[in-house]
């Protein structure tokens, strides 16, 4: 029975979604087209799929080509472009989507090998995750936005579960949020009003967007800090006047989260690790430019003045305790850390994982939320991430980007960095 009529709320939008993630649909998919003579005659037949936005299974046609439509339009019309990216060179947005751009260039590397399932499973995946992303700017269209993000979450456990390819792609539905709108946008409109609407969501999905914005847009801008800016922060801050609003909140929802669970005084287990979740998060986001946040206030923080003296407030009135909490998160080169990852963007971290994964044929369980985290202490897992991270600097440094004259690579992982920038945050918050 074809579902192609069906309605365009957010509840069908994601029982539409659903019936395409759960079950065999893509499995089967990348097991019919892997019988093509070659990978780059697969990846054909894939592209007119996912251009199409619908999908054959025994019980019928899923088609996604209106919601993902309408649901485009209402984005692009609020300042995002979800599932295309900037064309620097053309200067323009580009015509197809990332997932299609993706899948091109495999074609052009990989086009003569045999076909393989594997592949396939992840592109498709990579596809979907861009639906879901779109899906999550959409959570306040109808019904009641927490328990969209509620129903989101379920979709992305169905996209990363048994049915899918074995990619991880992030670790909760929030930070489809972060990923979806860290493009480059020639006009910064829509970021304020999505604010906004984040602070009418519930203080669980506050949190985890506060940590995930607040880890990523410490990346973002300490490689901002270092490439884009030439290590001058007056220009740095005039010309993140959407970030660091959002950075402001971050940490402002990060440090009441901290103080909630310290009055608490929970000892559990699980409150040790949230505890350390949010910590690390503050000194994330605070590694960017904490001046900012505790010391004098910059005019890109002037519309956020209050909450920023609530932040500083907080942090001040707990600042030895918090100090020595950071100590844990001091990069060494024992194990991974996030502060040693500078990025210029958090969709190209995901990106290139995806093109990795799809020239090696191989997925990554590594998530881009674990890229943001020194958590768990595990050594096992503080190797595939610090190997996930060498891996996409080595990709950037093959493509570089042309920044202030100069051929730069757009990610970095490099500890001394990490060292230096833990240092410095340090000494000015002390000071």
């Amino acid at each position: 029975m074809s579902k192609a009529g069906a309605p365009h709320d957010f509840a069908s939008a994601c029982q539409l979604v659903g019936a395409a993630l759960r079950g065999p649909l893509r499995r089967e998919l990348a097991s019919d087209l892997s019988r093509a003579r070659s990978l780059g005659g697969a990846l054909t037949r894939l592209r007119d799929v996912l251009r199409a936005n619908a999908f054959e299974t025994p019980a019928g046609r899923v088609a996604l080509e209106p919601i993902v439509n309408l649901y485009d339009r209402r984005t692009r019309d609020e300042g995002f472009h979800v599932l295309n990216d900037w064309d620097g060179k053309a200067d323009h947005v580009s015509d197809d989507t990332i997932p299609i751009d993706v899948l091109n260039y495999v074609v052009r590397q990989r086009g003569d090998d045999d076909a393989d399932a594997s592949t396939l499973a992840v592109l498709i995946d990579y596809y979907f995750f861009h639906v879901l992303q779109l899906l999550a700017l959409r959570v306040w269209d109808s019904g009641d936005p927490d328990d969209n993000l509620d129903c989101l979450a379920e979709l992305l456990r169905a996209l990363q579960g048994s049915d899918g390819s074995g990619q991880s792609f992030v670790s909760d539905a929030e930070t489809l949020i972060l990923v979806a709108t860290s493009h480059f946008e020639i006009q910064e409109r829509g970021y304020d009003r999505l604010l906004a609407r984040i602070r009418t969501l519930n203080r669980a999905h506050q949190t985890r967007i506060a940590i995930g914005h607040a880890s990523s847009m410490g990346s973002h801008l300490r490689f901002g800090f270092e490439a884009t800016y030439a290590r001058d922060t007056v220009v740095m801050r005039d010309d993140n006047v959407a970030d660091y609003p959002w950075l402001c909140y971050a940490l402002a929802t990060v440090v009441r989260e901290y103080c909630r669970l310290r009055d608490e005084g929970g000892a559990s287990a699980a409150a040790e690790v949230e505890r350390d979740r949010i910590v690390e998060a503050l000194v994330n986001g605070l590694s960017a430019d904490a001046r900012a946040f505790v010391g004098e206030p910059p005019p890109s923080l002037a519309r956020c003045e209050a909450e920023r003296a609530e932040l500083r407030e907080s942090f001040r009135a707990r600042e030895d305790e918090l100090l020595a909490l950071f100590e844990r998160f001091r990069p060494s080169e024992r194990r991974y850390s996030p502060l040693s990852f500078f990025f210029n963007f958090s969709h190209n971290v995901v990106k290139g994982t995806i093109v990795d994964a799809l020239l090696r044929g191989d997925p990554w369980t590594v998530s881009f939320n674990d890229l943001l985290t020194t958590l768990p202490d595990d050594p096992t897992q503080s190797a595939q991430k610090e190997l996930l991270a060498n891996t996409l600097m080595t990709y950037a440094r093959l493509n570089p980007d042309r920044i202030r004259g100069q051929l730069m690579p757009v990610i970095v992982y490099d500890p001394q960095a990490g060292r230096q920038a833990f240092g410095t945050m340090m000494r000015r918050l002390r000071s």
